[in-house]
């Protein structure tokens, strides 16, 4: 039987936060710039989850590795820092999910690889801005896959490791949740496709936020969160 956690930590973007709408317009506007026709947003939204290198991949077919890649990373940055919440917001769910998590008594936080200068601007705007704890991907020394950034927020609650869930949408986030010690669950309500979390090795995959609050409810004293 899967032990009742303490903590339940969250990816952000691709998980909790529909952001894609505003990262693809960031990008887009740097092709515009460059009398270039936009990327469709089909091709982009999928790529969300992975932030600049993500948007600048589908829409330039660049890497980090290239020459060029470092003026698109510092001007995607700049549109979006500019206009990072016109379009986002949580995905359907998440707020009733949250709300299941802190009427059980339980905590939930968010460790995402989006730098701080966005993380702490963009939580107030969308509702999330009381979460127990935010790691950004410049928090710690090293971001997902590796374990730092989680090993942080078990920290700042006061909590063993493995007294946390981590859920993504992601496979460095599995990865990342795995090295830490962590219960993982797989969502496959954000950027990836329905079935790609399903061979992410993780402990759990939850289609929908609904599912993650039954599992969290099968783990409960009986009565311990309502219907």
């Amino acid at each position: 039987m899967t032990a009742t956690p303490r903590a339940i930590l969250f990816d952000l973007d691709g998980t909790l936060a529909d952001t894609a709408p505003d990262l693809a317009a960031a990008v887009n506007l740097l092709r515009t710039a460059r009398g270039l026709e936009p990327t469709a947003y089909d091709i982009l939204r999928p790529t969300a989850s992975a932030g600049a290198r993500g948007m600048i991949g589908a829409s330039f077919g660049l890497t980090p590795d290239d020459e060029g890649y470092a003026e698109l990373r510092d001007g995607f940055f700049s549109n979006y820092e500019a206009a990072m919440a016109v379009h986002s917001g949580l995905f359907d769910g998440i707020r009733e999910l949250l709300d299941g998590i802190e009427a059980a008594g339980l905590r939930w936080g968010i460790v995402t690889n989006k730098p701080m200068r966005f993380t702490d601007p963009l939580l107030p705007r969308i509702g999330l801005a009381h979460a127990a704890c935010a790691i950004s991907g410049d928090t710690t020394a090293h971001a997902k896959p590796h374990p730092a950034p989680l090993l942080e927020a078990a920290s700042r609650l006061q909590l063993a490791p493995e007294q946390c869930w981590y859920v993504g949408d992601d496979l460095r986030d599995i990865q990342a949740g795995k090295a830490a010690g962590m219960l993982t669950i797989a969502c496959g309500w954000g950027y990836c496709g329905p079935l790609e979390p399903l061979h992410w090795q993780a402990d759990h995959v939850c289609q929908q936020p609904s599912e993650l609050l039954s599992l969290l409810r099968s783990t409960l004293p009986a009565g311990a969160l309502a219907a």
